[in-house]
């Protein structure tokens, strides 16, 4: 005898595919579908008991298998009778119940323009209240503060009637974050700013207890990374709702590495579709897993918006009718989670990362991961010196224009944009967004640069007054395509002051970069002093062959040192030797040019033909760092096979992989005291690559900046095509070591693209083990790529993909402009030493031109320093109440070991206390001390912490 299962599968053939099918001209589906759901569901309910109504459900699916093979379908009065059969089940059918949460999901721009998106806002929010006058239990459920930013902004008369809907209850605001984002290439401080720029605006907007915001609604984010139970229980949100990134439980408590914890479901079926009947047939083994009888089901159409439809609510009022069903209610996730706190204590425990989805988003549409990690970094250097320059110089603190800044820039990490799968348009608003960004973020910073500049006494620096000059302006702008502060120069005459500004937590030694404008030409050579009149090393890039809109200028590298969160000064002026006549420079010897980089630390060796590095020698240890057998920094172009589709999403598997070094074009690109490069340039398929390869005085970090003009196109029906970075490891490597929000985590070996926030570490198998020679391992760090492969002893970055779904042209252009370095990584350096690193590569000095005047600030001074924990700084902001003199500072802890954390701040404070996320405060059992200018606190280990200090 055929079992319950298939002779079901049968019955289901003779039901249409969905409830209420239009195609259905009779009330004959109507009772089949009605009856056959229903025993669908009665027999689900029986597996799960061990097959306990078997016998039951045998007597009414024999009836219906009977009344179809002599009528051909089921009738009224045929469904009435198997439902009577069932009877005994009614009970039991009731006690379980499905609770209807509507919502609309609405991506921001995914697959069209903005205009559009605000239409697909407005539009579906009057359905859904027109549908609650209507309907009156029916309820509604909406995330995405951005959503309500639409409505306030274009469709104010509609806010106030969701705004009495959500007074009522029946609308639920599900948003604690700007929008449904990408959980894997934010910063770990963008994910805490989506919390309290979120919760603070809702709050206001509606008058709700932000408490109540404790929702991270993320039903398409396409994958999770590990600290986010940490970050989100940081700003008050216990409840995590997804659909990707987990194929195993559907209810459990995620734990971060920290010990806090998030209670998730992830979405046993999907979140954007109609009501159906078959929603019974899940209802049994979702219970029986999450051990609750209460199944939750998110419904409504969605991408596009529009969420449930008339006849959702009137299927739904129908199926709660049926005898041998579950209940049916309209409701809301708050409801739900406040049941399943009933069982929490019993949830499954899930720790690690959620990943991984779609690794084709950790490099498609390469601009919009330039913009987003670009303006991380001013918004971090600006708030850091504005906050510095209002405690010291009394200017105002720009929280609101900081606020509009960050919504842009949390606006793009949407889980459409930021991951590169829009198209044109969505590519189009992104960028505006962050021009208008960077316009913020540079004004705020370049203007607190300026007031702490102003206020640096510098009367004794003795510059001449010189009336005559042409310099002083010049260089408006210069920069900005950089994402620098603009070169402006503000000095004049043959002696000119330079402030270098500092926004790390550590005090820094490195190159940085001097552009003088108009200076004293043909003259002697210039002389880089420190404050304390000491000479500095340095080395001129050029010299006034660049011209500039009216004004030329020259470029210098100085081995510059600044303070932590702060600034040094220096001064450039006329040596006492003439600048250095250009020789006639015709051969006069033939000889065999050696490429090689080389200082203190490292000798780095080129093939002479192809560019690629075939030696690399730690000079501390004598070690061979490349595999001789493989060459290293190469440039590889991958066709992927194209046979997945959805081209944006995923990496295909790699069809061919080939070098791009032939004919290559090589020279040297400077060779002095402070910075030797190395230039190529490489031509291949339709597309050019221009690289220079720089190492620096005393530094372990071997430089990459490439410049590519790519024309390569994907097609369905050819090829997915990829610039990759390349370099294969000299030493036995069984992990990797990547960054990731707020934190790092460490992954096997996997020939898979994967997320990192900057950089990957290739670890040493014995590096550090007791016994065992401590040696360096490799570190691959960039400035604005995420998708990273460590596998078979190699690390890679994939730079450049064309995809060609749904932008068809994501990538072609001469705008690609990349940089990333090798970097060598002690095996005693604290994982808070290799954040720094990272740190210090993206965040490089800025250069600031200053003047001659009297100031109460010394010339070379810190406002905050980290003197002891492992922990990194995130932020240093002012409070968003903007009462007092105050800073909010963010830290975590990086090694996994309980610190404590201690600050050397500029000022004595008068108070320090703990925050959360939101800038609330709280009382853990333990304190903020005070010593002078000291301030320490207790960091538990992989945790994030928050404290205000407040000066006088």
């Amino acid at each position: 005898m055929k079992s319950i299962d298939s002779r079901l599968r049968k019955l289901l053939g003779h039901a249409p595919k969905h409830y209420f099918d239009d195609k259905i001209a009779s009330h004959r589906g109507y009772w089949g579908e009605r009856l056959i759901s229903q025993l669908v569901f009665a027999h689900e309910l029986s597996k799960v008991q061990g097959g306990r109504h078997a016998a039951l459900i045998e007597r009414a699916l024999t009836f219906a298998e009977e009344r179809i093979e002599d009528e051909g379908f089921i009738a009224r009065q045929a469904a009435l009778q198997a439902e009577g059969l069932l009877g005994a089940l009614a009970h039991e059918a009731k006690s379980y119940e499905i609770l209807c949460v509507a919502h609309a999901h609405i991506d921001m721009n995914w697959m069209w323009s903005w205009d559009e998106t605000v239409s697909i806002v407005i539009d579906t929010f009057r359905t859904m209240l027109n549908l609650m006058n209507e309907y009156p239990d029916f309820t509604f459920s909406q995330s995405q503060a951005s959503i309500y930013r639409i409505v306030e902004k274009h469709a104010p008369d509609m806010l106030a009637e969701i705004k009495e809907r959500v007074r009522e209850g029946r609308w639920e605001v599900t948003a604690s974050h700007w929008v449904e984002a990408d959980k894997n290439m934010p910063s770990g401080e963008s994910l805490s700013r989506h919390l309290l720029y979120t919760k603070r605006y809702l709050a206001r907007l509606f008058d709700l207890d932000p408490d109540g915001l404790n929702l991270d609604f993320e039903p398409d984010t396409f994958g999770h990374s590990v600290h986010v139970p940490e970050i989100l229980a940081n700003g008050g949100v216990g409840y995590y709702y997804h659909c990707r990134g987990n194929d195993e439980q559907v209810l459990y408590r995620w734990v971060a590495p920290s010990g806090k914890s998030v209670i998730a479901y992830r979405e046993p079926t999907w979140y954007n579709d109609y009501a159906q009947a078959a929603l019974g047939s899940y209802v049994p083994e979702i219970s029986r897993r999450t051990g609750l009888k209460t199944y939750l089901n998110v419904y409504g159409v969605g991408d596009h918006g529009g969420g449930p439809t008339r006849r959702d609510l009137e299927r739904l009022k129908d199926m709660n009718d049926w005898p041998i069903y579950p209940r049916i209610r309209f409701g809301t996730y708050a409801e739900y989670f406040k049941q399943v706190e009933s069982i929490a204590d019993k949830l499954p425990v899930v720790t690690g990362e959620q990943n991984f989805v779609f690794t084709g988003c950790y490099t498609s549409q390469s601009r919009i991961k330039t913009a987003n990690r670009a303006g991380e970094a001013a918004l971090n250097e600006a708030e850091t010196f504005a906050s510095a320059a209002s405690v010291a110089t009394g200017i105002d603190y720009p929280s609101a224009s900081f606020e509009e800044a960050w919504r842009d820039v949390l606006f793009n990490q949407f889980h459409d944009i930021l991951p590169g799968s829009g198209v044109l348009e969505t590519r189009e608003h992104a960028l505006g967004l962050f021009q208008n960004a960077m316009a913020i973020a540079g004004t705020n910073r370049k203007l607190a640069l300026e007031a702490i500049a102003a206020s640096i006494d510098t009367s004794g620096l003795g510059v001449e007054d010189d009336k005559r000059t042409i310099s002083e302006g010049a260089g408006v702008g210069f920069g900005a395509s950089e994402f620098m502060p603009t070169q402006v120069e503000r000095g004049r005459g043959s002696t000119r002051i330079v402030h270098f500004f500092n926004s790390s937590a550590h005090d820094r030694e490195e190159t940085a970069e001097i552009v003088l404008w108009d200076w004293n030409e043909p003259g002697r050579s210039p002389v880089v002093r420190d404050s304390g009149g000491n000479e500095t090393p340095h080395q001129v890039v050029d010299q006034g062959f660049n011209k500039y809109w009216g004004h030329r200028y020259m470029r210098l590298l100085v081995q510059a040192k600044a303070p932590a969160c702060g600034y040094s000064t220096y001064t450039v002026s006329e040596g006492d030797e003439a600048w250095t006549p250009f020789l006639p420079t015709d051969p006069r010897v033939d000889r065999v040019e050696a490429f090689e980089l080389e200082n203190e630390r490292l000798r780095v060796t080129f093939h002479p033909v192809n560019a690629t590095i075939v030696s690399m020698i730690d000079k501390t240890t004598g070690e061979q760092l490349v595999d001789p057998s493989r060459p290293a920094g190469l440039f590889r172009l991958i066709q992927e096979d194209p046979g997945k589709g959805m081209s944006s999403w995923w990496v295909g598997r790699y069809m061919n992989v080939s070098s791009v070094h032939e004919n290559v074009k090589l020279k040297w690109g400077g060779k002095g005291p402070v910075r030797q490069t190395l230039q190529y340039e490489l031509e291949f398929g339709r597309s050019k690559l221009k690289v220079a390869v720089s190492l620096d005085r005393g530094s372990s970090r071997l430089d990459f900046r490439a410049e590519c003009d790519w024309h390569e196109i994907g097609t369905a029906d050819s090829s997915i095509p990829q610039l990759n970075f390349h370099w294969p490891l000299g030493y036995e490597c069984d992990s990797y070591q990547y960054d990731v929000p707020f934190g790092t985590t460490e992954r096997k070996p996997l020939d898979m693209d994967v997320p990192a926030n900057s950089w990957a570490i290739g670890l040493r198998r014995d590096s550090g083990k007791p016994g065992k020679p401590g040696k360096p391992s490799l570190m691959l760090v960039t400035n604005n790529k995420y998708g990273f492969r460590g596998t078979d002893r190699s690390l890679s970055l994939s730079l450049i993909r064309s995809s060609y779904d749904p932008d068809p042209y994501p990538e072609l252009g001469n705008h690609h402009r990349m940089s990333f370095a090798i970097d060598l990584v002690d095996p005693t350096s604290s994982v808070r030493e290799r954040i720094e690193k990272a740190y210090r590569f993206n965040h490089p000095f800025s250069a600031f031109s200053g003047t001659p005047h009297p100031g109460a600030l010394a010339l070379d001074s810190g406002f905050l320093k980290l003197t002891e924990g492992t922990v990194a700084v995130s932020a240093v902001k002012m409070p968003e109440d903007r009462e007092g003199k105050r800073w909010i500072v963010r830290a975590y802890e990086t090694d996994g070991r309980r610190t404590t954390a201690s600050l050397l701040l500029f000022a004595k404070p008068i108070a320090a206390y703990f925050v959360d996320t939101n800038e609330r405060r709280i009382s853990p059992a333990e304190s903020v001390c005070l010593d002078d200018r000291s301030v320490s606190f207790d960091v538990e280990a992989y945790s994030a912490a928050t404290i205000c200090v407040e000066f006088q």
